[in-house]
């Protein structure tokens, strides 16, 4: 059985933080890894983000990624203020464990069926040179967790 979104294999567990050099160094340690370099989201003129439906074209963070496995990355998000889920989700919850996310097939298809399931759609976003997108779900009544699609074109 291949589930709503064709597969059960989550690739990225995403968590928000405050500050996050301190952060990764914490991470690395943790991991017993390297701390991986910063880097910010791209120009909106790529990304074309929107929240809540709407143009966000102030909504970015700093990110990084550990590659914990070849299948599985963390992701630390420091949210840059501007409305976003990131910061939502750090002014409402403080840092910790943002969302868990799957690399899929389909974007839209996979959203309508993850709203028929009865999540809603937060963000969604391209990145990558605009190459990828991401669609963050909110899936807190059935799943009780943030739920982030990713797709390569």
């Amino acid at each position: 059985m291949a589930g709503l979104l064709g597969t059960k294999s989550v690739t990225q567990i995403g968590f928000i933080v405050k500050d996050i050099e301190a952060s990764k160094k914490t991470f690395g340690t943790f991991l017993g890894m390297e701390p991986p370099d910063t880097m910010d989201t791209e120009d909106y003129s790529v990304t074309q983000t929107t929240v809540e439906g709407k143009p966000a074209p102030g909504a970015a963070c700093k990110l990084v990624f550990f590659d914990v496995t070849d299948h599985l990355q963390i992701e630390l998000i420091q949210p840059n203020g501007v409305k976003s889920t990131w910061q939502d989700f750090l002014d409402e919850h403080g840092e910790g464990i943002h969302h868990i996310a799957f690399q899929i097939k389909n974007t839209e298809e996979k959203i309508a069926a993850c709203e028929d399931f009865g999540m809603t759609c937060l963000q969604r976003g391209k990145y990558d040179g605009g190459n990828s997108e991401y669609t963050y779900l909110d899936a807190s009544g059935p799943l009780k967790c943030i739920v982030e699609l990713l797709e390569n074109h």
